[in-house]
């Protein structure tokens, strides 16, 4: 019985083994997933960026009509002496206050890494500016720098220095309004280098110390090179974000005085909505998209080469 059974079994031929479902493709459950984010990223980013590029071909007639004019919004824009001087302005403020706030977000990331007494306080502390409105910063910061009235003059004053005209001044200007700035903006910053900074493994700082490095050297040799992709991102975003800068412009000094805080974007803004030339603030507009495009493009070169080189 058993070797019929067998020799059944063996006629029968091996038991075929289950086929293996193929993986179903994930593709469209993705898709559905991020559509939301891919609609609101076309709506609120791309389709505004379109309609810039493409208003600032047309100018608006006696008549109240588009018209189209081309490249001739540009053309008027580049032989104003306004313009390039609210472009050097623009450079300007770019080139000291990207690299201040940096530093000084970094800095802040630094002192307030390692967990410690009263360390949670100046987490909060550092990062409360964030919390305030622009607008409410910049009413704020100008009545604490007023020249008459301001509270900090006063204290100049009782201290025995010249009262100063900060935000009136056309000397000061620029420099208060990039000291505001970073009042409220470095302890933004410092959350995204924080982040990095937690993710950088311990074991690398108790391999440098066993090996004889002192905090200098931890910190430029694992500590920099960990953090250049954080760094690269803050930097890139934050060039985006200054250039974009307009509120306390506006809120406070209206691009004074004497046109030392006229930046470009303050520019766009009173283009449209003073001289009502819509085509121009788009033409504005444009130009600083394609700078900031292309300062972005240039920082990302940037950190790759250095990576190729490391």
């Amino acid at each position: 019985m058993t070797e019929l059974t067998a020799s059944g079994a063996a006629a029968a031929g091996p038991k075929a083994l289950p086929r293996l479902k193929k993986p179903r493709s994930h593709l469209g459950l993705a898709a559905l997933f991020l559509a939301p984010a891919l609609l609101g990223l076309v709506i609120f980013r791309l389709a505004p960026i379109g309609v810039a590029g493409l208003g600032a071909l047309y100018r608006e007639n006696l008549e109240g009509d588009q018209v189209f004019v081309g490249l001739a919004n540009f053309a008027s824009l580049f032989e104003d002496m306004g313009f390039w001087h609210s472009l050097r302005t623009t450079i300007l403020f770019n080139l000291i206050i990207n690299p201040f706030q940096i530093a000084i977000s970094f800095a802040m990331a630094l002192l307030v890494l390692r967990p410690g007494r009263g360390i949670t306080f100046f987490r909060a502390a550092f990062f409360l500016p964030m919390t305030l409105s622009i607008g409410l910063t910049a009413v704020l910061w100008s009545m604490l720098l007023d020249q008459t009235l301001g509270p900090i003059n006063a204290l100049l004053e009782q201290l025995g220095f010249a009262r100063q005209g900060f935000f009136r001044s056309e000397d000061q200007a620029l420099g208060t309004m990039i000291a505001v700035a970073s009042w409220k903006g470095c302890g933004y910053w410092m959350v995204f280098l924080l982040a990095g900074l937690f993710g950088i493994d311990d074991q690398l700082y108790e391999a440098a110390r066993i090996d004889g490095a002192n905090s200098w050297q931890r910190f430029w040799h694992i500590t920099l090179p960990q953090m250049r992709r954080p760094l690269t991102f803050v930097l890139i975003a934050d060039t985006a974000v200054n250039f974009l800068f307009f509120a306390p412009v506006y809120i406070i000094t209206s691009g004074g005085p004497n046109d030392a805080t006229s930046l470009m974007m303050f520019r766009a803004y009173e283009a449209a909505f003073t001289f009502m030339n819509w085509g121009r603030s788009l033409a504005y507009s444009s130009v600083i998209l394609l700078i900031v495009i292309g300062v972005a493009i240039v920082q990302l070169k940037l950190l790759r080469h250095g990576e190729d080189e490391s």
